[in-house]
């Protein structure tokens, strides 16, 4: 990789002409990436998927079970440093693993997410030596497995309010805690659990780590019935109750009204990693659309040869495509900046941090545009298999249920929506992107005469950056006045930051598609079809998105500027052939009869 990537800042993106050579994409693994996932898939396919209806079924010992042989693996441990008892491999690895091991049922996915991100990272990344040494290597090892309390019943999204208290006990040896948490992912069969409550009368809530089976009174922690979930049937998922619970003064996690950085940090991780755990879950979705398809036959032929059934899996094959793109992309990006931080003298742990946290606008990204993906495939693999698909005997009814927790997990995607650009405007305010120059220029463009040459755009994908370059001028045109409109109460205007976030979304992922074609597949290729055919359609989303944005905020001439602006930005010379390239698209992977 070149050194330019490792200097990228988080939401660069949007002001800088990113070249092909400055992203990673899926293709180039190295060996040893490339048989750990050969090793996740074959484990999947031999251990999991013959078995999915056990976990339809609420099997939730099946689900610890899964999770004890993929701790044997080694599975649990990739993030875990060697000296923690782990693998210490890359985020690029970590994420690699999420993706292959998650795609096949979200019962196994929510137990493996949880347990390797909410359940050790706060512990890794937080925690003392003391800490660390104590809990990691059960942790890496599937010996013990995580949960992660910080929900309530009135806290959510507003973490700070829960309403669990921890008090120092006279003897100041321990802090005893007392309240109750909801919606605990692994909280059934976890022995490790991290929590947060507020010490005393504190203004921030504080993190806390202890085994259950250290507890000195085992009844100080109870538990709820397991919830009766849409999805994620076999995962477990319970309240937790704390009374009078006594957790050791040692096992204070970070510093005291820090929880609640602990409790973001930890989401940031868990945004880009969801983004993977709805990866496979796409390409499953699409073989099993392309296999039924084949066999289903109506009107003596089979329904993959009726337009509007190849249209849909086009679209499915597309948004995989991108989907990885995107992912891979932010995840080396991470990957970069994390050993950058630690070429430069910091410590693994906290440049981790460091480097998941430059990049907290491109994880809210993935997470949304991925996960929204994931359930728009598994909503059309139904449409596909028609009245089949809403049968409990046909994988579709359960893909299409899973999918959908993945649009709350994390934070809900409007949430994220809302953050990224929130993110993103602070980091302009703190200095450390400069969005208001290229805003500015965008400004005095628009006040010039357009050139009415006609360029030359023979180059592969020339005239493809050409409109990215453009879409990123629609941003900071849209982002730029409203934000000079309302200034500090930009944040209240929730309705034009959500166009603003979709706009963002389809820049970030139909340049990271674009770039992917370029890099690693020729003009005339499946994969630059499914990289145009996306960007088309992005074209048309900003549009909408950036149009409706101009119309709340202005009027009169400015507004007319704006509109115009906008259909310069979002012209193209040569239009693509939607339906041509949906066409090709769809005819190679029914050929070819897999993603």
């Amino acid at each position: 990789m070149s050194t330019e990537t490792q200097t990228l800042n988080g939401g660069e993106f949007l002001v800088k002409d990113i070249t092909a050579q400055e992203i990673f994409s899926i293709e180039e693994l190295s060996e040893e990436q490339t048989m750990l996932r050969d090793s996740a898939k074959e484990f999947i396919d031999k251990e999991v998927v013959p078995n999915k209806e056990r976990f339809e079924k609420k099997d939730y010992a099946y689900t610890e079970e899964v999770m004890r042989k993929i701790g044997e693996m080694g599975f649990l441990g990739i993030a875990v440093p060697e000296a923690y008892g782990g693998l210490g491999m890359g985020f690029v690895t970590t994420m690699l693993a999420c993706d292959y091991i998650s795609g096949t049922t979200g019962s196994l996915a929510t137990a493996y997410g949880a347990h390797t991100g909410i359940g050790t990272l706060p512990i890794l990344l937080y925690g003392s030596e003391y800490l660390k040494n104590k809990y990691l290597p059960d942790l890496a090892a599937g010996t013990k497995f995580g949960a992660y309390c910080l929900t309530e019943p009135d806290a959510g999204s507003d973490a700070n309010s829960g309403k669990t208290r921890a008090k120092l006990s006279e003897d100041g040896k321990h802090y005893i805690i007392n309240g109750q948490k909801m919606w605990i992912s692994n909280a059934g069969f976890a022995d490790t659990f991290t929590l947060f409550a507020k010490i005393d009368d504190d203004k921030n809530i504080t993190g806390f780590v202890i085994n259950r089976s250290e507890l000195e009174n085992p009844e100080s922690m109870t538990f709820g019935e397991e919830e009766h979930k849409l999805g994620i049937r076999a995962s477990s998922t319970r309240q937790v109750f704390f009374n009078d619970m006594k957790i050791p003064v040692e096992n204070l996690l970070g510093e005291r009204n820090n929880g609640f950085k602990i409790a973001l940090n930890a989401l940031n991780v868990g945004r880009i990693k969801l983004a993977a755990a709805c990866l496979d879950a796409q390409r499953r979705i699409l073989n099993h659309s392309l296999t039924y398809s084949t066999e289903r036959k109506q009107f003596g032929v089979s329904i993959n040869t009726f337009g509007a059934i190849r249209k849909k899996l086009a679209e499915m094959a597309t948004g995989a495509f991108v989907s990885e793109a995107g992912s891979y992309r932010g995840a080396k990006d991470v990957e970069n900046k994390i050993e950058e931080l630690v070429a430069g003298g910091m410590n693994h742990e906290e440049a981790e941090l460091k480097g998941v946290e430059e990049f907290a606008v491109e994880c809210s990204i993935l997470k949304v545009f991925v996960s929204d993906l994931a359930q728009h495939s598994a909503d059309e693999g139904i449409q596909i298999f028609g009245g089949m698909g809403f049968s409990e005997d046909t994988p579709m009814e359960s893909a299409w249920r899973d999918s959908r927790i993945s649009r709350i997990y994390e934070g809900t995607n409007e949430i994220n929506r809302l953050l990224a650009v929130g993110m993103l405007i602070k980091r302009t305010m703190q200095g450390k992107i400069d969005l208001l120059t290229p805003a500015k220029n965008v400004g005095k463009e628009l006040m010039g005469i357009p050139s009415f040459d006609i360029p030359d755009y023979s180059e592969y994908m020339s005239e493809e950056k050409e409109v990215i370059k453009n879409l990123k001028k629609v941003f900071l045109m849209v982002s730029g006045s409203a934000l000079q409109k309302y200034m500090m109460d930009i944040e209240k205007q929730q309705h034009l930051l959500l166009n603003a976030s979709e706009i963002l979304n389809q820049i970030y992922m139909a340049e990271s598609a674009i770039l992917r074609a370029e890099k690693h597949f020729d003009t005339d290729s499946v994969e630059a079809a499914m990289a145009r055919l996306n960007l088309y359609k992005a074209v048309d989303i900003i549009a909408t998105n950036a149009k409706e944005g101009i119309v709340s905020f202005s009027e009169g001439d400015e507004q007319r500027m704006m509109l115009a602006g906008l259909r310069r930005f979002t012209k193209y010379v040569n239009t693509p052939n939607p339906i041509a390239l949906t066409e090709k698209i769809a005819a190679h992977f029914i050929a070819k009869g897999s993603y």
